[in-house]
């Protein structure tokens, strides 16, 4: 009777190892309702940008209630996330500015375990409105740290009150 328990039991543990979807360990996740966040300020990538093609518009940024902690503290507590939402800008004929549709959102999560490579912080960006459409490879995801390496804290935004 053993010997059927074991077996089942492993053979159970199969199936679900090779039919359940597996996440990689390092993902970031996507940032549900980041919308509601605190928002931490607003910049605009105008033409002159030499990203001006890929990252052009408004992009807006958002903290979670851990990440206004660091901007407040100067010390990101573990679970701070920080999302830059980059929306395409239209010149009306008034010469006013619109938000067009959504490029992409850049996120950053806190977890020095996790992300001990990259400063304890992982680096990811979702493709449009899309929450699954990942653009950050191993590679990107190393430049992002490049970049944000040079920072206090490796975060380019304060906080504006």
């Amino acid at each position: 009777m053993k010997k059927i328990i074991i077996i089942v039991t492993l053979t159970a543990s199969c199936l679900a190892y090779t039919i359940l979807p597996k996440q990689p360990v390092n993902e970031v996740p996507y940032p549900e309702g980041y919308r509601k966040w605190t928002h931490i300020k607003t910049s605009i990538v105008g033409p002159q940008h030499p990203t001006f093609k890929v990252n052009g518009g408004f992009h807006h940024i958002y903290a979670n209630e851990k990440a206004m902690q660091g901007y407040l503290t100067g010390h990101f507590p573990e679970g701070a996330v920080i999302v830059a939402d980059a929306l395409e800008a239209h010149i009306q004929q008034n010469s006013n500015m619109e938000e067009g549709k959504r490029r992409h959102i850049d996120v950053m999560i806190k977890d020095s375990i996790k992300y001990a490579a990259t400063g304890g912080w992982g680096y990811e960006e979702f493709n449009g409105d899309s929450k699954t459409e990942r653009n950050a490879n191993s590679t990107v995801q190393r430049q992002c740290f490049n970049c944000h390496s040079a920072r206090k804290n490796y975060v380019f935004s304060n906080y504006r009150n």
